[in-house]
């Protein structure tokens, strides 16, 4: 009996060797993706989950998550070829593409920042804000504050930089500062307005509603992947994103998804705020058809063409031929 269970182990460590080897000699053949993302950014929670689930392995390819301080870093890994993908917007993408470089733009997310004010405000509108004390995440140029400066001129005549206390800081600071009442309105990125949606702020207008009131017909997206199209076969390029639709797939549809990422230390939020990022991701999933998601990406670019000004834009007043990557659409 002893001898025929020797030998039954040694049967199965040797299936499972084997295994191993077939396994390893895939994975090995599978080509690397390597994605720069800012260490401790949103889009970390997608790839995260993209990996959890084996979604890279299933469409061909080895996800590597490449972690960096600062948008800047990401931007410089991915022009000096150290990266293959990172998360930028189109605006960015357009203006090198307008240089020369062939980067190509694929929607990620249309999640966008908002003015935020304490909940039980009087304050309905940005008329409202004539006088107030608000903090800017993002600087001078950032698209939201330029696009909401845009819709105060046209709705309420008012220089909405000029007849307020402007703050500039860092999103976190911003977002405390708010919380402890040293601002009458915060405008901030989306997860750090969801965060105080969930302490009791309420949103006063979105970056969304300016581009609307401007000329828009819907969500554009924020933020997508970036790539360039001379580094990267197209067939790998509609490798990863479908993965990235199928992982998205998951975390529109599956609550315990959320809160395996929050189990896992991803996302280190509380119950409360971790509902209201959930929600909020959820809204920002593109649906649109793409072709009226780049129109009106167009129309966007020639607001803040307007608005910002060659800062903003460089050279180019009308966004790039070939910005959004159209291969596969």
């Amino acid at each position: 009996m002893l001898a025929r269970l020797t030998k039954s182990v040694k049967a199965s460590a040797g299936v499972a060797i084997l295994l191993w080897a077939t396994l390893s000699t895939a994975s090995a053949a599978d080509p690397v993706v390597r994605v720069g993302v800012l260490k401790f950014g949103t889009v970390n929670w997608e790839l995260k989950s993209m990996k959890h689930h084996g979604l890279d392995a299933a469409n061909g390819f080895s996800l590597e998550i490449v972690p960096f301080a600062g948008g800047d870093a990401t931007r410089i890994a991915l022009l000096g070829g150290d990266v293959d993908v990172i998360v930028s917007d189109w605006l960015w993408v357009s203006r090198q593409r307008a240089e020369g470089r062939g980067f190509a733009f694929s929607p990620y997310s249309s999640s966008v920042g908002a003015i935020m004010v304490p909940g039980g405000s009087d304050m309905k509108n940005l008329g409202d804000l004539k006088g107030k004390k608000i903090g800017v995440a993002g600087g001078p140029l950032d698209k939201s504050w330029l696009l909401l400066q845009g819709m105060a001129k046209q709705d309420h005549d008012m220089d909405l930089s000029a007849e307020n206390d402007i703050v500039f800081g860092a999103p976190p600071l911003l977002a405390e500062k708010a919380r402890d009442g040293e601002l009458d309105a915060v405008l901030n990125y989306w997860h750090y307005c969801a965060r105080l949606e969930a302490v009791g702020f309420t949103r006063l207008v979105s970056a969304e509603d300016a581009a609307n009131a401007l000329g828009s017909t819907g969500p554009v997206s924020a933020i997508g992947y970036v790539f360039d199209e001379a580094r990267t076969d197209s067939s790998l390029a509609e490798a990863f994103f479908k993965a990235s639709t199928e992982t998205k797939d998951i975390m529109g549809s599956s609550d315990e998804e959320w809160q395996r990422l929050s189990d896992s230390g991803a996302i280190k939020d509380g119950p409360a705020a971790l509902q209201v990022l959930r929600d909020r991701f959820r809204e920002g999933i593109p649906s649109r058809a793409y072709a009226d998601e780049v129109k009106d990406a167009a129309v966007i670019y020639g607001l803040l063409s307007e608005l910002g000004g060659k800062k903003l834009v460089g050279n180019s007043t009308s966004m790039a031929e070939g910005t959004y990557w159209l291969t596969g659409q």
